[in-house]
């Protein structure tokens, strides 16, 4: 990543209904791969001296946006730490979405919903339909009450040209005991959600839009990865993974990993710059560790 801004026409902004794996494929191509959440915790308010209200939120939120918008391929708002403050608090996250999306960052909204049927339905509404408010390039989902729950949203994702990350092997310790657990088949339950995923990208080019969420905290996958689509990667930065540990963990599928940092970027601010130069560094960081992965190879 340079210091040159990319323009919205290029990277983030919609043609008609262009899939989301098509779209985030060149932003990667052109901005590198990183990703950037916006994850207003109150200690990150307290120490970038704001307040932990409305008002500290928005500074914060407008901050990460000027920084990072016109340069990473991809930024994450976590929805509770906009949810908690209520309908003010939504209000903030409407307009960084919009901002954000208008720069040319392709929005991720890290909200993790999984419900059934008409419920679903509404989420997908929430995010996933162009009038919302809401609407974003990619929801992250929860799949453990069956891949197929997710259905509404898949609907709904394909007529909107948006992507999902699927939960699959997360960075928290505890959700191996879910996710690593056998199924009658005799695969994982990572493995299932991984292999539904996939099919729903086969014949995808350049890349599908299911993605799925595997932890860069990972000591390795221990899955198939190869699913036609991207790979969100928390856990770099506080979480203790870094950007040299991707090879090991993901392997052959490096090069459709979407790493993401948070408060290993978050914690330069509030200086634009030093949230930029913070951004840079992790991008050139990573883009170091799949180029040499794929010289190994």
């Amino acid at each position: 990543m340079n210091d040159a801004t990319v323009t919205a026409a290029s990277v983030g902004a919609d043609t008609e209904r262009e899939p989301f794996g098509a779209r985030l494929r060149r932003a990667m191509d052109t901005r590198g791969p990183l990703c950037v959440g916006i994850d207003p915790h109150a200690s990150l308010l307290h120490d970038w001296g704001l307040s932990d209200d409305v008002a500290g939120l928005t500074a914060f939120t407008r901050t990460v946006v000027e920084a990072l918008a016109d340069r990473v391929a991809v930024l994450k708002p976590q929805s509770a730490f906009f949810e908690r403050f209520g309908s003010r608090g939504v209000a903030v996250l409407e307009k960084a979405v919009a901002e954000a999306r208008a720069a040319g960052a392709l929005v991720l909204m890290d909200a993790k919903r999984g419900d059934i049927g008409s419920t679903m339905g509404a989420y997908a509404a929430t995010y996933l339909d162009k009038d919302s408010p809401l609407f974003s390039d990619a929801l992250t989902v929860s799949p453990y009450l069956g891949f197929g729950s997710l259905r509404p949203a898949l609907d709904a994702a394909r007529v909107s040209g948006s992507g999902l990350f699927v939960l699959a092997l997360t960075s928290n310790p505890e959700g191996a005991e879910v996710q690593r657990a056998t199924t009658e088949g005799g695969y994982s339950v990572a493995q299932t959600m991984l292999d539904h995923a996939a099919a729903e990208n086969a014949g995808a080019t350049p890349l599908g839009s299911v993605g799925a969420v595997v932890g860069a905290t990972l000591a390795e996958a221990g899955v198939n990865l190869a699913i036609n689509g991207p790979l969100l990667a928390p856990g770099i930065g506080a979480q203790g993974a870094t950007p040299a540990d991707l090879p090991a963990v993901f392997g052959a599928a490096v090069g459709d990993v979407v790493p993401s940092v948070s408060r290993g970027v978050l914690r330069h601010g509030p200086d634009v710059y030093a949230l930029r130069a913070a951004a840079e560094r992790f991008g050139d960081d990573v883009r170091t560790a799949v180029e040499g992965a794929r010289r190994a190879r």
